[in-house]
């Protein structure tokens, strides 16, 4: 047995339809297009959100929702999060990035209270959530706004 020999299953396959070719295929004349019109065109493509000239679904539903263009996105670390970080006595932005906390260095970050801190650090970051400020000022740490 080698690579020249594999064939697919039995019954795995079927065999094509050969279009336009004569009456007797059962696919010949309009060879599977119906009568005129569009779709029996050479070229003719119906884009897979085209509804037949229905109205579309999209034009049909109201528009909703508002884009504040304003909105300042900022990149989320939990207090708990910066315990693994015990090691680094000021954390910034550099820190998080190097330990994956962080994903991109321009974006703004945010301190938010979720878990316990226990070591004093020293927090350089853009915002910082009431309650995370007074965990990380209760271990005698402090926060330094940029």
């Amino acid at each position: 047995m080698d690579l020249s020999t594999l064939k697919p299953a039995e019954g795995a396959t079927k065999d094509r339809k050969r279009i336009g070719r004569g009456e007797g295929s059962g696919q010949g004349v309009m060879a599977g297009r119906g009568h005129k019109g569009y779709g029996s065109r050479s070229g003719s493509k119906k884009r897979s959100w085209f509804e037949g000239g229905q109205m579309p679904l999209q034009r049909r539903l109201p528009k909703f929702g508002f884009t504040n263009i304003f909105r300042k996105q900022y990149q989320v670390v939990n207090v708990g999060s910066l315990e693994n970080l015990a090691s680094k006595k000021e954390i910034t932005h550099e820190v998080l990035l190097a330990n994956g906390l962080i994903r991109k260095k321009r974006l703004p970050v945010k301190i938010l209270g979720e878990g316990e801190l226990t070591v004093k650090l020293t927090v350089k970051v853009d915002a910082v959530s009431k309650t995370a400020k007074e965990k990380i000022e209760k271990v005698g740490g402090s926060v330094v706004l940029s």
